[in-house]
């Protein structure tokens, strides 16, 4: 078997134990501890941590680094009518794909150090702020990062070289006002009266219709076993999302207001916090360029795809926002991914799984022969 037919079998084996063993944000315990036995077994030196899950690899010398970051981290969701652990989000296959490039960079003349972030919790929207914490970024010029797109973005065969992800926060908030018997309800403050107040509410929300965006109630709760009774508590979560951080910024604003000026109205108390701020990308044109050189490379330029923008987030961007000089983009690759990220019966074909993996050694390679400007 030849050596490039060796390493795609090695792609799927590792693809498989992966997605047969998810575990959840900050739990990622027996995932992290997979890694380092494979990169044992390559014979590649790497750092844990004692207090979070992930860890941090390298190969080749030098002053400089080119970082690659891989997701670890599995959802937690019902999967036939079970809550379980599940990578219905892909970061199985973006370990498997990175693992890959590894091994297709092993063994090349590389002029600087090439660093393989597995990073932890990015469903969570902070894992790549604890690895920075960790210094996982110190002295990196381009960082790239690789992921599975759905078959309505890319099909099968086709690579981009720059995902371009919108901005996401979450907003969970309370609702305090006061229960009644069913038949006094003007002894009582109505929470379902709120709630819908702010479902109203956020549906007129308005920006440009040239900017991407949306505002809309995610979970609602109120009310208990009892049917005569009118609940004055209530819990809700608002997703918010834009394709850009200034518009995402305008929207929470919008939305703060808001529930201040509806609690007003209601004389109910309504308090939130926002959670899981992902900002939207900022992809530079030069890792970008280089990887759409890669990738032509490799699929040829019929398979090299435009950028994709997309209205999902991932905390990748984190990186570049807390660290503006970093030269950063996140390959897509196509793979007939359907019904679509995050569905519990997300599938895909799995032979995408080497074209990644050669398309982010190829860019990586690119990246490390370039000299200082």
């Amino acid at each position: 078997m030849k050596m490039d037919q060796q390493i795609e079998l090695q792609i799927q084996q590792w693809f498989c134990h992966f997605h047969a063993h998810p575990e959840i944000s900050w739990n990622e315990i027996k995932t992290t501890a997979k890694i380092a036995t494979i990169l044992d077994e390559l014979g590649v030196k790497y750092q844990t941590f004692s207090d979070v899950t992930g860890l941090v690899a390298e190969i080749g010398r030098g002053p400089e680094v080119v970082a690659v970051r891989a997701d670890i981290d599995a959802l937690w969701q019902e999967v036939d009518g079970v809550y379980q652990a599940n990578h219905s989000c892909g970061h199985d296959a973006n370990i498997s794909m990175v693992l890959g490039a590894l091994l297709y960079l092993q063994g090349r003349s590389l002029e600087k150090r090439v660093r393989f972030i597995f990073q932890p919790a990015e469903e969570k929207g902070n894992g790549s702020m604890a690895m920075m914490d960790r210094g996982a970024v110190d002295d990196v010029t381009y960082l790239f990062g690789i992921h599975l797109r759905p078959v309505e973005e890319l099909p099968f065969g086709k690579v981009t070289p720059s995902i371009h992800h919108g901005a996401g926060v979450f907003c969970e908030g309370k609702i305090v006002g006061g229960d009644a018997h069913g038949a006094r309800p003007h002894q009582g403050k109505n929470a379902i009266d709120v709630l819908v107040a702010i479902h109203q509410y956020i549906k007129s929300i308005y920006e440009s219709p040239f900017e991407p965006y949306s505002v809309k109630l995610t979970n609602m709760h109120a009310g208990g076993g009892s049917l005569n009774i009118i609940p004055g508590t209530a819990t809700f979560a608002i997703d918010v999302r834009a394709q850009s951080n200034a518009v995402l910024t305008l929207l929470q604003e919008k939305v703060s207001a808001g529930l201040a000026h509806i609690g007003n109205l209601f004389d109910v108390d309504v308090s939130f916090k926002w959670s899981d701020y992902t900002p939207a990308a900022e992809v530079s044109e030069e890792a970008a360029s280089l990887a759409g050189a890669a990738i032509c490379e490799v699929v040829g330029e019929e398979h090299t795809a435009p950028a994709v923008i997309t209205s999902g987030s991932d905390d990748f961007h984190f990186y570049t926002i807390k660290h503006p000089s970093i030269k950063a983009t996140m390959i897509g690759v196509g793979a007939n991914l359907s019904p679509g990220l995050h569905h519990p019966d997300m599938s895909f074909d799995h032979d995408a799984l080497d074209i990644g993996a050669r398309a982010l050694a190829a860019t990586v390679l690119r990246a490390a022969q370039q000299t200082r400007g």
